[in-house]
């Protein structure tokens, strides 16, 4: 049986990494940082989209801002010509 991750990866869905800085709900002059990591597609980012509306709709902590990474797994292999030769004695 084939994983549902590597056929989101087959679907054009990447790995996403989003640091999220939200503010202490008690102490509001702190920032708490916190790691979402999921498969998603770049540039509209519909999953994380929905779990910030989420974030905010749900948990006391207001955003402060929010970074994110991403990286498509399964992709066109990148191929480098090399010109010249280096002899070595």
């Amino acid at each position: 049986m084939v994983s549902k991750e590597f056929i989101r990866q087959l679907e054009g869905y990447g790995l996403t990494t989003a640091t999220i800085l939200y503010r202490m709900p008690d102490h509001p002059g702190l920032l708490q940082s916190y790691i979402w990591q999921d498969y998603d597609l770049a540039p509209r980012f519909p999953i994380l989209l929905d779990f910030l509306e989420f974030w905010k709709r749900e948990l006391e902590g207001p955003l402060y801002s929010v970074t994110v990474a991403h990286s498509r797994l399964i992709k066109p292999t990148e191929y480098k010509a090399v010109d010249g030769i280096i002899t070595l004695h």
